[in-house]
Parts: C-alpha cells; sequence; structure tokens
C-alpha cells in the first residue's frame, strides 16, 4: 500500500511533492480536458511553487513520450499476445489507447518530472507554518 512519504505516492495521486497533502491540480479530474493543466501556484499546507521556473514543466514532454510508450507496449501486449488479435486490430488498440488515456499520461509524466525535482519533507508543513505565523 503507498503511505505519505513515498515518491510513488506523489506520483499516482498528483499531491504536492514536498509535504503530500494537496492536489497540485485545480481539478483533480483529469478527463476535464478545459482544466487538464490547470494547477496551484503553491502549496497552501507548505508554501512549495509548483512553477519553479518558467516553461518548467516543458521538460514533463519528454516524460511523457515514455510514459506513452509503456501504455502502447502494454496495449500490444494485451492485445497482441494475451487475446491474440491481429496486428492491425492491435494497431488500433494501440490508438486508442493512447488518445484515451492522454489526460492520464499528460498529468502523470508532470507529476513525473516535479518528483525528480522536489523531494518529501515531513516537517515542510510546520517549517512553513513558523515562517508565515506572526
Amino acid at each position: 500500500m503507498l503511505k505519505k512519504g513515498n515518491k510513488l505516492y506523489s506520483i499516482l495521486t498528483g499531491t504536492c511533492p514536498k509535504c503530500q497533502n494537496e492536489s497540485m491540480y485545480m481539478d483533480k479530474n483529469p478527463f476535464h480536458l478545459t482544466k487538464i493543466f490547470k494547477m496551484h501556484e503553491r502549496c497552501s499546507h507548505c508554501g512549495t511553487k509548483y512553477k519553479i521556473e518558467p516553461s518548467f514543466f516543458y521538460g514533463a514532454m519528454y516524460v511523457s513520450y515514455a510514459v506513452g510508450i509503456a501504455f502502447a507496449v502494454a496495449a500490444f501486449v494485451i492485445t497482441f499476445l494475451f487475446i491474440g488479435t491481429g496486428l492491425k486490430t492491435s494497431f488500433f488498440a494501440i490508438t486508442g489507447t493512447l488518445i484515451v488515456f492522454m489526460p492520464i499520461i499528460m498529468r502523470l509524466s508532470r507529476n513525473i518530472w516535479i518528483n525528480m525535482f522536489i523531494s518529501y519533507d515531513p516537517k515542510a508543513v510546520e517549517k512553513y507554518t513558523k515562517k508565515v505565523s506572526p
């Protein structure tokens, strides 16, 4: 089971990589396509700034490519090797998989990218509240 403090927890849930107390996204549902990239500017619990620098999440495109390949390979293995369909059907399955899971792939990529640069700090909330409170 995933617990706080694990990078995988933050990646799969889309929570703040530093404190893991709130979602980075304004809308948790990635299938609301108009809001897929809408993120909070900072974490309200620990004050972590999500957009570390301008165009920070452009790097997530490289991660997105790898995650997309993983989804495509999974679709191929399931359809061609397990179900036993032909190559043409497997191709359509891969294409359909990538279209249907595109919002999830995009969010996962952003989550992986930011977790490469920010680590979990269990005391981040305490430090932030001491800094902010008078």
